[in-house]
């Protein structure tokens, strides 16, 4: 069983962040930015809340499809910067978006976390032949917890939010799903108010790295190094199950992380660049956000047409990783 996409909807904060307006914090430029990660500009999360980010992004996938909110049965939401520990972001835009029938619940997969999402989504309305819609929403504010005295990651991030109403359907889906937890230590940032008990009153040592408390810490050359071999190692993962080539596949959608990341990947796959969605341009790696506002983008500008096939292909911290295949 796959699904279909009745509706997909996107939210971005009011405040646009340039390359050279990072010279105010760091040692840097437009050309070094633009140059070494294809990032122009992207989005920054303001006054503007998580959960607003992504109730936003949620009320316009909804009205996009159509379909009464009541009629909604579960709501997934990915994010590594919820507002708060409890309730969960899925609570609150349940509350937000009046889809008062649905079970809701987070997810954190990091930057893989809308394919684990969308993949887990897909097997519940497989199960419950009474559940009809499934709301998927992304939100992030990595802002908030970027190191901005470290030039090699504050320059990379943004901000911003997508959604997506899907209904189960007979059309062709395969995923996989995977994960190496011993590349934790590559890219993390730990929970406001853990690291002072934990770290500084004992002498407790869990073996991460001893960074700025609460920031982003990423290990570039390591991640870079799994990424070119995550993206195309998940995109066969997924496309092997249903007997599909990389040149069976109209539009590939990846993370934006880094251009050189996807330049990479499609070599290793043998696909011309002409065949990836590129959007990180305009929104830097808006982590789980990063894969539905390309394509959200992407079907409302008219590139990505109904009977495609379509590649979504996460990877991030965890370290994670996560290929879906379908028809679009």
């Amino acid at each position: 069983m796959g699904i279909n996409i009745l509706g997909m909807g996107c939210y971005l904060p009011e405040q646009t962040l340039k390359n050279d307006d990072f010279t105010r914090f760091v040692e840097t430029n437009d050309e070094w930015i633009r140059t070494r990660t294809g990032i122009v500009e992207r989005r920054m999360a303001g006054w503007e809340p998580v959960w607003y980010m992504g109730s936003k992004a949620a009320g316009n996938a909804i009205a996009k499809a159509g379909i009464s909110p009541e009629d909604i049965g579960l709501i997934i939401t990915t994010t590594a910067t919820s507002d708060f520990h409890t309730p969960s972001m899925a609570c609150m835009i349940q509350a937000e978006t009046g889809a008062v029938n649905a079970a809701a619940f987070d997810m954190n997969a990091a930057c893989s976390g809308f394919v684990y999402a969308l993949d887990t989504a897909r097997r519940f309305l497989e199960t419950d032949e009474n559940m009809k819609y499934a709301l998927i929403v992304a939100s992030e504010a990595l802002s908030r917890f970027l190191d901005f005295e470290d030039r090699s990651s504050c320059i990379l991030f943004g901000d911003g939010a997508a959604a997506m109403v899907i209904e189960r359907s007979d059309k062709p889906f395969s995923s996989a799903l995977r994960a190496d937890g011993t590349g934790g230590r590559l890219l993390y940032a730990r929970s406001v108010g853990v690291a002072e008990e934990i770290r500084v009153d004992t002498d407790f040592d869990d073996g991460f790295p001893e960074k700025r408390l609460h920031k982003l810490y990423q290990d570039g050359r390591e991640v870079y190094k799994f990424a070119t071999k995550a993206l195309p190692k998940a995109f066969h993962l997924a496309a092997d199950k249903a007997g599909i080539a990389p040149e069976d596949i109209d539009w590939f959608v990846p993370h934006q992380a880094n251009v050189r990341i996807i330049e990479t990947a499609a070599k290793n796959l043998g696909v011309s660049m002409d065949k990836f969605i590129v959007t990180l341009d305009h929104y830097g790696n808006t982590s789980s956000v990063s894969i539905p506002l390309a394509l959200c983008e992407s079907v409302e500008k008219g590139l990505i047409k109904r009977g495609q096939k379509l590649a979504l292909i996460g990877f991030g911290a965890g370290l994670t990783y996560a290929g879906a295949v379908f028809e679009y």
